[in-house]
């Protein structure tokens, strides 16, 4: 009976012992983090370049917020880039975001459809991505000094980063919408990515 009865007691401790441990918990993801456009550029490029048009120039980049993603000064979630490549005549825009979004935006770095293009229209040129030295949140500093007042009186309010170059100006600008688009917003900073000089105030 002895030699019976001490196997399957040891079998039921270790059955007993087995049960009683906790499971492993899965190892929590870290939130997403926004980049700042600078950063956000240089992936979209690096990937455009090598892929599509070696000769590309950028035309635009906008930012973009994300769902889920918390903001925070000079960076974003997601962008939006427009490059143009003058041997194909076509423009391009890509995209970055650090997480999935609706619609067409994808984690990472992603490509859309060629539009033709027959050169520069308006007061928006083309430029080379070395003229981008200064980054988005040094830009937004920046910026900030120009903009105590209205943010006193606007607080809370979304900032969009617009990157392009026109005729005002010499070398290519960061920007800083105080809204979420251009065409909404009242108030913006213009920063020089050259230099990180400020350029203008627009009401």
């Amino acid at each position: 009976m002895k030699k019976l009865f001490l196997p399957a007691s040891c079998a039921l401790f270790l059955l007993l012992a087995g049960c009683s441990e906790t499971p492993q918990t899965a190892e929590k993801k870290a939130p997403p983090k926004p980049i700042t456009g600078q950063s956000a550029l240089y992936k979209m490029y690096q990937v455009a370049r090598t892929t599509w048009a070696p000769d590309m120039e950028v035309l635009s980049m906008t930012s973009m917020p994300m769902p889920g993603v918390k903001p925070e000064p000079g960076k974003a979630a997601a962008w939006e880039a427009t490059f143009v490549s003058p041997s194909k005549g076509h423009a391009r825009s890509y995209t970055f975001s650090v997480v999935e979004g609706e619609g067409n935006l994808h984690e990472g770095v992603f490509g859309g459809a060629e539009q033709n293009w027959s050169g520069p229209t308006g007061v928006t040129k083309p430029f080379n991505i070395q003229g981008v030295k200064v980054d988005t949140d040094a830009a937004y500093k920046t910026a900030l000094t120009k903009a105590a007042d209205y943010e006193k009186k606007n607080p809370g309010k979304p900032i969009t980063y617009v990157l392009e170059k026109n005729d005002r100006y010499p070398a290519p600008s960061w920007r800083v919408v105080w809204g979420e688009s251009v065409g909404t917003s009242s108030f913006s900073v213009y920063v020089d990515c050259t230099t990180g000089a400020y350029q203008e105030t627009m009401h």
